[in-house]
């Protein structure tokens, strides 16, 4: 069972109180795959400059990951670069530059028009609509979205919300959307559009999930080394649709363990900057990690 990863694929330049990493690889799409990738076969879609690394390339690839939907294009790939505060939870981003990225139009191959489960990166609206159209029939598609689109393109964004399946946000994002402060609202009030599922995102303090008339909260696992937060958020969609294809499943009970699966590859990524500790993770050390989460929130 396959996965359509579709999203951003930078070079990120991040400095947290642990140090500073120049151009790391990074982007949306690519931690979403390197966290599924545990789990299920990912294709890929993105666009990088004619000066992304080809041992980037290879890294990906080494991975079982399908790259013929990432395209190349003359220029220079999307960077990114940010600044966390001590405490981890509030960071400035000193640029963003979108390059190549801000005439990314994606294309899904022919062969992945048929995944059956599908996550659209943090794109605009139009675009997410866009690769919808592309796509048979999948089973399940989790989308992520962000302030400025829920700002700059709400009637699209909701447009999307009503044919996907999941949306993957974070607290404030939830309360700017649905206009509720109270967070339990704030994933009713999204549900209303159409979109039956809703996870939100509380960074340390773990993810709400609130699936037709159920609820499930799953903490954040505990760490006492947190060297870089970067694309936690992505990894966790990574474990979360990575579990969903493997079993494939979406009932209750599956959708409760893609929480903890997306929880546990989340507390792995930001135990080393960058994607690094996603490239060393084994099967057996996400399965200890799963149990432990288990064990931990059991009484």
């Amino acid at each position: 069972m396959s996965l359509l990863v579709v999203g951003s694929v930078a070079l990120d330049t991040v400095q947290t109180p642990f140090g500073k990493r120049d151009e790391m690889l990074g982007g949306s799409a690519v931690y979403c795959a390197l966290a599924a990738c545990h789990f299920t076969d990912v294709k890929l879609v993105g666009v990088v400059g004619d000066d992304f690394h080809n041992d980037a390339t290879e890294l990906l690839r080494q991975r079982n990951i399908d790259l013929s939907g990432l395209e190349t294009r003359p220029g220079k790939t999307f960077r990114w670069s940010g600044v966390y505060a001590d405490d981890m939870n509030d960071r400035d981003t000193l640029y963003t530059a979108l390059n190549v990225f801000e005439a990314f139009n994606p294309t899904i191959p022919e062969d992945a028009r048929t995944a059956e489960y599908v996550f659209l990166g943090n794109i605009s609206p139009k675009l997410q609509l866009n690769v919808l159209e592309q796509m048979g029939k999948p089973v399940f598609v989790a989308m992520d979205t962000m302030n400025f689109w829920i700002d700059s393109a709400r009637d699209e964004l909701l447009e999307v919300l009503s044919k996907v399946n999941a949306v993957i946000i974070n607290d404030a994002e939830a309360k700017q959307l649905s206009g509720s402060t109270n967070v339990v609202q704030a994933a009713r009030n999204i549900q209303q559009t159409g979109c039956s599922t809703v996870l939100i995102k509380k960074g340390e303090h773990g993810c709400f999930q609130v699936c037709g008339e159920e609820c499930f909260i799953a903490p954040a696992y505990p760490l006492e080394k947190v060297l870089d937060p970067t694309g936690a958020g992505d990894t966790f969609a990574g474990g979360f649709m990575g579990h969903l294809a493997r079993a494939r499943g979406t009932d209750s009970r599956t959708l409760r363990e893609a929480v903890v699966y997306g929880s546990v590859m989340a507390s792995f990524v930001v135990e080393q900057f960058g994607v690094d500790n996603l490239l060393q993770l084994t099967e057996a050390m996400i399965r200890q990690r799963y149990d432990e989460f288990r064990r931990l929130v059991s009484f």
